[in-house]
């Protein structure tokens, strides 16, 4: 599908969808235990490969229609799938359930799409090897297919920090099980840190108890995952409602009243000091979960997203629009998403006319050289690049089209009906 969007004021009141990292988690939580319910899930393409995984090992994932999963678990000891494990696109499946799988007495198989195909897992599949069981990729280049047998048994592994978290993650809810648990050294700093404090908050929900240690994270095994009152309801996704937030920063004079937004261990909260510090106006109240935002006259900033990488997308939108240069830095592990994240803001904001300066680890935004223009731009596959072009198209002088604007469904797949209940002008094509 193709999305043109045309230059438009935004205003009223939206609603952020559930937290797609919490719903991941929370799946396989319940997956873990002998079953539960989530409330408030986010259902897209990435959670529901989740939920699919679990169906293989031996659970049972209900959808019913107001948002609630109802999940019959495998009890801590899933059981060996019957088909291969089709991840999909999504990176935090892949990892979580490589690391479930080795659990099992026997053999998975796990593979995605092509991109999915692309990135790395060989950190993990060391660690597995390192707990006893047997883990390779198909192509002996650390990146899916991937090949695991388990059952592993749990004691102390070491792994670098600075390539995905989700490897901490998958190792501290897999942990919980194994009778020993495991103590996971870290060799690197911790890139992305608050997507582990994220874990460590649900597996507390789901009665598991996790820790920092002076070198790393640990968790005791023999525990089990029991939420209180077999209930767990999800929050907010911040990563989803920075568009909306910064669609409000850029285009909203009457002001944008966002729902949803309760504070949790998300790093990506960070978004609401951004467009605040860049120039918008901000008042988010915590207690209610609302943010009211409104268009200011924005400058660059310096940000980093070490802990943030589904930001950068956003800010350099923001940057586009505001005075001065907005620089992005520590940013070299977002190259690693479904794309290379940041090339493809670089290449398809340059279709917009927004000058930028690329470098490994960083991306600069000359807003004060550019002038956003309309045009036809490539959603890279992407969900976040879609979105944030998006939000370029809501500015730019003419109308801008976007390639594969579907792939939004992997994390907001209500996004351009919100758009168009706060006012956008856009419409659809099938490509």
């Amino acid at each position: 599908m193709n999305v043109t969007i045309s230059p438009s004021s935004v205003r009223g009141t939206v609603r952020a969808p559930p937290s797609k990292s919490y719903t991941h988690r929370a799946i396989l939580a319940a997956g873990y235990a002998d079953g539960a319910t989530v409330q408030n899930a986010l259902w897209s393409a990435d959670t529901r490969a989740t939920a699919a995984a679990v169906d293989l090992f031996g659970g049972e994932v209900e959808r019913l229609e107001d948002a609630t999963l109802e999940i019959e678990g495998f009890d801590g000891r899933p059981d060996v799938p019957a088909d291969i494990v089709n991840c999909e696109n999504s990176g935090t499946t892949m990892r979580l359930v490589t690391a479930a799988a080795a659990l099992a007495d026997g053999t998975a198989v796990l593979t995605g799409d092509e991109s999915l195909r692309s990135r790395p897992q060989g950190p993990l599949l060391e660690a597995i090897a390192d707990l006893g069981g047997e883990a390779y990729s198909t192509r002996r280049n650390g990146q899916a297919p991937l090949v695991v047998t388990g059952p592993i048994a749990g004691t102390g592994v070491s792994i670098p920090g600075d390539v995905s978290s989700q490897y901490i993650t998958a190792l501290l809810m897999a942990g919980a099980v194994t009778d020993e648990g495991i103590e996971i050294g870290l060799e690197t700093e911790l890139k992305s840190a608050p997507y582990v404090d994220i874990t460590l908050e649900v597996l507390e929900a789901f009665g598991v108890e996790a820790r920092h240690t002076d070198d790393g994270f640990a968790v005791d095994g023999g525990q089990s995952y029991s939420p209180e009152g077999r209930e767990y309801a999800v929050p907010g996704d911040f990563s989803s409602i920075s568009y909306p937030l910064a669609a409000g920063a850029i285009a909203s004079d009457e002001g944008l009243r966002i729902e949803g937004a309760q504070p949790s261990a998300q790093g990506d909260t960070a978004i609401v000091d951004v467009v605040e510090r860049m120039g918008a106006g901000v008042d988010w109240d915590r207690e209610t979960g609302t943010i009211e935002v409104s268009a200011g006259s924005l400058e660059g900033i310096e940000v980093s997203v070490e802990d943030t990488p589904d930001l950068l997308p956003t800010i350099a939108t923001l940057g586009a629009v505001a005075d001065g240069d907005t620089y992005i830095r520590n940013a070299e592990h977002v190259r690693y998403k479904e794309t290379d994240r940041v090339n493809a803001m670089a290449e398809e904001l340059g279709k917009l006319g927004v000058e930028t300066t690329e470098e490994q680890d960083s991306l600069t935004i000359h807003g004060s050289d550019s002038m956003l223009e309309g045009a036809t731009v490539d959603g890279c596959d992407d969900h976040r690049i879609i979105m944030a072009l998006a939000l370029a198209g809501l500015v730019a002088d003419g109308e801008t089209t976007i390639r594969g604007a579907d792939h939004v469904d992997v994390s907001f797949p209500g996004f351009f009906e919100t758009l168009e209940g706060a006012g956008v002008g856009l419409e659809r094509e099938e490509a």
